[in-house]
């Protein structure tokens, strides 16, 4: 599934699918790769129907164990009204979690391999900081983060130059604004870069340099920047923030806990990535070494 969600975001950002976008009348009827795009999504919209079918058949209606269950419970109460649920939407919105909370984080620990694989004393420095605050056999917990500023900052900086997100979501415009300047009229559409704010020389020390010490003070604490904003801000920041946040930190430090990465000697990984839905690295092939 993970691998259809990549395909489908890497295709968002091709030609062809602007193109698809731009003239869909025409385009449904070509042959190319835009097609792929529908026929993987459409794998895993099959793959979340199973799901449900399978959530119907030992549903609790007194004790719902997730959000299928609670969605089907609330299809059967609204039976009568126009309120969304149905399940064309309820597949949808399954996807649209599974995409955004599955697929972001795998590519944001890809990039993490990426640039600890190139500067092996930073991998290093987070498995001497993972031995001395957690050890090697016990699980790491999120109370293990407060006690590890270093693994901490590594995370952070991974977040900024992997840049998985560069233009964000579209906004639009509620009333007429004048920004910076310019201005906007109301229902204007607007993607705000967050590449700018990421790689700004103005904010950041080394800005194009991977370095995990724009998170460390003098002190080596963990210190939060202001122009950190893979989430980007306000109303419409990642609803997932903190789940990812979880689920970055506890990935990175149980993988690091338990191996060590390389590439076959003589490879040399970029840095430069392939933008689509998302930016991800190009595929490499590594060694994982059980420490």
């Amino acid at each position: 599934m993970l691998k259809y969600l990549s395909e489908v975001l890497r295709l968002q950002g091709s030609l062809w699918v602007m193109l698809y976008q731009g003239f869909p009348g025409v385009m449904k009827y070509l042959p190319g790769p835009h097609n792929r795009m529908f026929s993987k999504f459409n794998a895993v919209l099959d793959f979340i129907s199973q799901e449900v079918e399978s959530h119907k058949k030992d549903l609790d209606r007194s004790d719902p164990r997730d959000y299928i269950d609670a969605f089907i419970i609330e299809m059967e109460n609204s039976k009568e009204s126009d309120l969304g649920f149905t399940e064309t939407n309820l597949a949808l919105n399954s996807a649209d979690l599974f995409m955004a909370g599955s697929e972001t984080t795998s590519t944001t620990l890809l990039w993490a391999l990426v640039y600890l694989i190139k500067k092996p004393d930073i991998q290093d420095k987070v498995q001497a900081e993972i031995d001395e605050k957690i050890g090697r056999t016990r699980h790491p917990s999120m109370a293990d983060k407060l006690n590890m500023p270093y693994t901490n900052a590594v995370i952070h900086e991974i977040q900024r130059m992997g840049n998985i997100v560069p233009l964000n979501a579209p906004r639009i415009a509620a009333k007429n604004t004048t920004l910076g300047g310019y201005f906007i009229p109301k229902g204007t559409s607007l993607m705000p870069s967050l590449t700018s704010v990421l790689f700004d020389k103005t904010e950041w020390e080394t800005p194009d340099t991977f370095n995990p010490g724009h998170f460390l003070d003098a002190e080596g604490k963990f210190v939060k920047r202001d122009a950190f904003l893979p989430f980007s801000a306000g109303k419409r920041a990642c609803l997932g923030e903190g789940l990812a946040r979880m689920e970055l930190f506890l990935f990175f430090v149980g993988l690091l806990q338990k191996f060590s990465f390389s590439v076959p000697d003589g490879v040399e990984l970029s840095t430069e990535g392939i933008t689509g839905g998302t930016r991800v690295p190009h595929p490499f092939k590594v060694y994982a070494k059980a420490r």
